[in-house]
C-alpha cells in the first residue's frame, strides 16, 4: 500500500469523477466585431431614418466650429480646432446612438413582448421570465428579479394587467414572504410606465436584497415556474392572439 506524503493534497486527473472542469469563459467581441456592429447599426438607422446623417452631420460641424471659433478669439486655433474635431465626434455618437435607440423603441413599441425584449437587453443583474401570466389577447406579465426585489412588468389592457399582477402577486407571496414586491404597467397612460423609460425605471428602483439573497430568491421561484405560451421569445406583430 503506497502512503502518501503529509502535507500534499490528492491531485484528480482531468475526466476523472470528483473533477470538474472549469468552465471557459465566453469570447469577447473584438474591437473589429464591435466596429463592424456599431456600423450596422448606424447604416440600418440611416436607412430608415432620413434626418439621421443631416442631423449627426450637424452636430459635429456645431461643435467643431464653436470650438474653433474659440480658438480664434484666444490666438489658439489649431489646439480649439483638434478639440472641435474630438468633441465633435463625440457629439455626434451620442446623438447617433439615442437616434438609433429611439427609432428600434417605435419599431416595437406596442407589440406583445415589446417589455419582455426591452428587459432582457437591460445590463446588469436582472434575471427575466417571460409571460409568467397572460391571456388570450397576449396581455403579458413578466416576472424580474433583481437587487430591488420581484418586478413584475405587465403589458396589455391595464384592466387586464391589474388582475394578472395580482395574480401573480398572491403566488409570490406563498413562496418569497415579505421580500419586496414592485409592479409596472407599461404603456403612456397615468400611473404607467413608457417602454423607452422601462430600464430607467428598474434600475432607479431602491436596492434591497444583495446578490446573495437575489440568488435564494431566484432559487425559490424556479418552483413556480413561467407561463407556456406557445409564441417566440420577443416582441410580436401587432393584433396576435393565443389560440
Amino acid at each position: 500500500m503506497k502512503l502518501r506524503r503529509p502535507g500534499k493534497p490528492a491531485v484528480t486527473a482531468p475526466g476523472k469523477s470528483g473533477a470538474k472542469p472549469a468552465k471557459p469563459a465566453p469570447p469577447k467581441a473584438t474591437r473589429r466585431e464591435r466596429l463592424t456592429q456599431i456600423r450596422t447599426v448606424l447604416s440600418a438607422t440611416a436607412k430608415k431614418d432620413p434626418k439621421f446623417l443631416p442631423v449627426i452631420i450637424g452636430a459635429f460641424l456645431a461643435v467643431f466650429v464653436v470650438l474653433l471659433v474659440i480658438g480664434f478669439l484666444i490666438d489658439l486655433p489649431i489646439w480649439f480646432g483638434l478639440l472641435g474635431v474630438v468633441f465633435g465626434l463625440l457629439a455626434a455618437m451620442t446623438l447617433a446612438g439615442r437616434r438609433a435607440s429611439a427609432l428600434q423603441f417605435d419599431q416595437i413599441e406596442g407589440q406583445p413582448g415589446a417589455a419582455y425584449a426591452v428587459l432582457t437587453s437591460m445590463r446588469g443583474d436582472w434575471r427575466v421570465t417571460q409571460a409568467v401570466e397572460y391571456t388570450r389577447s397576449l396581455d403579458l406579465v413578466h416576472r424580474v428579479i433583481g437587487k430591488p426585489g420581484v418586478i413584475l412588468v405587465a403589458e396589455g389592457s391595464p384592466a387586464r394587467s391589474r388582475e394578472l399582477i395580482g395574480t401573480q402577486a398572491r403566488k409570490l407571496r406563498r413562496v418569497i414572504g415579505d421580500k419586496p414586491v414592485y409592479d409596472i404597467i407599461v404603456g403612456e397612460g397615468e400611473g404607467q410606465v413608457p417602454l423607452r423609460k422601462l430600464q430607467a425605471h428598474l434600475v432607479k428602483l431602491p436596492q434591497n436584497l444583495k446578490p446573495k439573497e437575489v440568488n435564494e430568491l431566484e432559487s425559490r421561484l424556479k418552483a413556480l415556474g413561467g407561463g407556456s405560451m406557445p409564441i417566440p421569445k420577443g416582441p410580436m406583430p401587432r393584433g396576435g392572439k393565443v389560440r
